[in-house]
């Protein structure tokens, strides 16, 4: 037999052995009461092979809602084994495209790939505006819509399931907050933010069991974050490293890429430091600070110290830069935070 033919035979075997387990496996059925943060995307559009476009998964009761869905975020679902056909819904934070490119797969999979076909659309809430990204999706994806129904029949891909619909509200403006989510126990709170010009941009608290996490979205420094972190227990902030970022820029610049070496320059102003999250977290209190959404890639991980600079000085509480699969707990009727991984690491990974 080649040795070829034998790798295909073992790779078959082993392929038949442990398909049943994975179509299994569900890795948040196992999770403690209390409040569960996922990062599903951790990164930005600047390509990085350890954070994708921009995910938040938060489980409360059972339930699943996705905060923002950047592109390949149903793969990257999948790679956690969180089945995307759990998921209830998708909370927007604001659309710019690292943010909504991943809603079009979700919505399929919402629909088609739960234990049970969704008979009702996929809700997406979001500020303003969320009526035209998701009237742009449902109407680019109308004709896959009526393919997969007539394919699989009302019983698999029931067609009032298909698509999602848009649940908007005005932001609220100044320090004002917004109770935009309220069911099952959780409750979920909007805040304005400044993405400028990206308007409008807001935040979110989640309350659940006695446990909090503050989710930032894409935010300059803003003094409302402090009101809106006030005692939370997890923060989940965008960070941009400003010095890290000049190096990519007179790199760009050295090779005469002028409009890569512009963007650099333009979006210094777009996100809040990791030394000004760290800020926030210490004057609002908060237990554990998680650092996202990170721009630039730190493609090797001793560049993480320099990142940090000194963050550890200004807020003594845990401080993680997040990558894909983290799963942040907060056990009901506590104050501890658990942090482990939905995607088993190499060592020194």
């Amino acid at each position: 037999m080649a040795l070829e033919d034998l790798k295909g035979r073992v790779a078959l075997e082993l392929t038949k052995r442990s398909l049943p387990g994975r179509m299994r496996a569900d890795p948040l059925a196992d999770l403690g009461s209390g409040l569960h943060v996922a990062i599903v995307g951790a990164g930005s559009p600047m390509p990085d092979r350890r954070r994708g476009n921009p995910c938040v998964a938060v489980v409360a009761g059972g339930r699943v809602w996705l905060v923002d869905a950047g592109e390949g975020t149903v793969e990257t679902l999948s790679r956690l084994e969180i089945e995307p056909g759990r998921i209830d819904g998708v909370i927007m934070t604001h659309f710019h495209s690292d943010h909504i490119g991943g809603l079009g797969g979700v919505a399929l999979w919402h629909w088609v790939a739960g234990r049970t076909p969704a008979t009702a659309p996929m809700p997406v809430i979001g500020p303003a505006g969320v009526e035209q990204v998701v009237d742009g999706l449902n109407t680019a994806y109308a004709q896959d819509f009526q393919y997969r129904a007539a394919h699989h029949g009302e019983a698999i891909a029931p067609a009032s399931g298909a698509g999602m619909e848009a649940r908007p509200y005005a932001p609220p403006e100044g320090e004002d907050e917004l109770v935009v989510l309220d069911e099952g126990g959780l409750r979920v709170t909007a805040f304005r933010v400044d993405h400028a010009p990206v308007d409008p941009a807001v935040g979110y608290r989640f309350e659940y069991a006695g446990r909090s996490a503050v989710i930032s979205g894409d935010t300059s420094y803003v003094p409302v974050m402090e009101k809106a972190c006030a005692g939370a227990d997890l923060l989940v902030h965008d960070a941009l490293s400003r010095e890290l970022l000049k190096l990519v820029e007179q790199a760009a610049g050295a090779a005469g890429r002028d409009t890569r070496r512009q963007i650099m320059v333009d979006i210094v102003d777009y996100h809040a430091s990791p030394q000004e999250a760290a800020d926030i977290a210490r004057r609002a209190g908060v237990r554990g600070l998680v650092l996202s959404h990170i721009v630039p890639p730190l493609p090797l991980k001793a560049l993480e110290g320099p990142f940090l600079g000194d963050c550890h000085e200004r807020y003594d509480g845990p401080i993680w830069i997040a990558r894909d699969g983290d799963l942040f707990s907060l056990p009901a009727g506590g104050t501890q935070i658990v942090r482990s991984s939905l995607i088993p690491r190499r060592p020194g990974a």
